[in-house]
């Protein structure tokens, strides 16, 4: 339950347009999915400092060649902790599951004005494939 609460507390974190239950309802799908899986990585003192979530994905991934595609759905590391190798261990353990679940690929995405994401998965040895903005209008019956 610890866990839980941590995880959420985080995710929360990279994710504040979320309310709780919303939040509540995702970690508990991806702990229930067998294509799904999260991680939490504690410092010494045992404090959860950063949490990365994975899926398998076998729609279109942009750039992918093969299916399924382990995909990054989110990785947050705490303000603190960042620049010390935390991001790239993750990515690492994201590697290692996808592998296992048969995958040889490892697919992310950020939004498109998060630079700092961007760099991160450069310097980690992800290719920019494609950028998009998505545009969406309401509309309804014309009487």
């Amino acid at each position: 339950q610890n866990d839980f609460n941590e995880w959420l507390e985080l995710a929360l974190t990279l994710w504040p347009d979320y309310s709780i239950t919303q939040m509540q309802v995702i970690l508990t799908n991806i702990l229930d999915s067998p294509r799904e899986d999260g991680f939490i990585v504690r410092d010494e003192n045992g404090c959860a400092i950063a949490f990365m979530n994975l899926s398998l994905r076998s729609d279109y991934v942009p750039g992918a060649k093969h299916s399924p595609v382990a995909y990054v759905e989110g990785i947050y590391v705490r303000d603190e902790y960042r620049k010390q190798g935390i991001g790239a261990a993750l990515i690492q353990s994201a590697q290692e599951w996808g592998l296992k679940q048969g995958c040889s690929e490892l697919a992310s995405d950020a939004l498109i004005d998060n630079t700092a994401s961007h760099e991160f998965h450069a310097k980690i040895g992800f290719q920019e494939v494609e950028r998009t903005v998505f545009f969406i209008k309401s509309i309804s019956k014309i009487s």
